[in-house]
């Protein structure tokens, strides 16, 4: 069932990248908005040279990927060069034709379809580049939520832009726009919650090893099955929504046959990146 799995991603992928790209296109850039971060400084770029928004959007969002490879892992960025390139692509067969003839509807519609299209590809395990990489790689440090941290640093992107161009009615409306983006990706990407994994293995060495290469603890608790007398070891660890499908892709390669008992933790004390076994 591995081939589903991976078809369904990248379906979701093409899909997430398709939204952004016609958020962008039919949107935002047909009243000269930015949607901030890596993609409004391609559209600024694109607006003051006529250069292809596109192309600049893929050239700019390179050294991202290249530091999220060595920080967030080769899954993550395998699937957000996916979607970086297919967006490119899209952005390039999209025509740039408005839909709306206000321009705050542009910036609502466009940050909500934009937002969509990120929000499935981060809660997919990617991303679609750009300021979504650096905000996943200080939620790994940070707990924080990504949508508001996408807002944050898009935020001060939009306000400079801004200053410079001296059109702030261009800015507030790029401003509404990041703003709604980014509360979609918080509803899509699954809101920044906690879950403990209870994981009943055989194989715990080779859990304990690779759960240990994450920014969270396990604990070890040996038990014992009621019906089968059998002693297996319990992992226990304590992560995020957000880092829960590399988990279990984790797990099932590692143990397929292993129990596992995945809950909502309401809060946590103590050193939440720490080992705490």
């Amino acid at each position: 069932m591995e081939w589903l799995r991976y078809t369904g991603t990248m379906l979701t992928m093409i899909l997430g990248s398709f939204l952004v790209a016609f958020g962008f296109n039919r949107l935002l850039i047909p009243f000269e908005l930015l949607s901030g971060g890596v993609s409004g400084i391609s559209m600024m770029i694109g607006y003051i040279t006529g250069g292809n928004i596109g192309w600049l959007y893929f050239v700019l969002n390179f050294p991202i990927l290249v530091w999220g490879l060595f920080t967030l892992g080769k899954r993550f960025i395998l699937w957000s060069i996916i979607s970086v390139i297919t967006a490119t692509a899209w952005l390039q067969f999209i025509p740039v034709k408005q839909v709306v003839g206000d321009p705050l509807l542009g910036a609502i519609f466009g940050g909500v379809i934009v937002g969509l299209g990120s929000g499935l590809a981060l809660r997919k395990g990617g991303s679609s580049g750009g300021f979504d990489i650096i905000a996943s790689i200080v939620t790994r440090k940070r707990d924080l939520p990504v949508g508001m941290i996408i807002f944050l640093l898009n935020g001060i992107v939009i306000l400079v832009l801004g200053w410079l161009i001296q059109d702030w009615d261009s800015a507030m409306y790029s401003m509404i726009s990041i703003f709604a983006a980014g509360k979609v990706v918080d509803i899509i990407h699954i809101r920044y919650v906690k879950v403990t994994a209870f994981i009943i293995t055989k194989e715990t060495d080779k859990l304990k090893k690779k759960l240990l290469e994450r920014p969270r603890g396990v604990t070890v608790i040996r038990t014992r099955g009621a019906y089968s007398g059998d002693e297996k070891d319990m992992l226990m660890t304590v992560t995020t929504r957000y880092e829960l499908a590399e988990l279990r892709k984790t797990i099932l390669s590692l143990d397929p046959s292993a129990f596992v008992s995945i809950v909502e933790t309401v809060g946590v004390l103590g050193q939440f990146r720490q080992p705490v076994g």
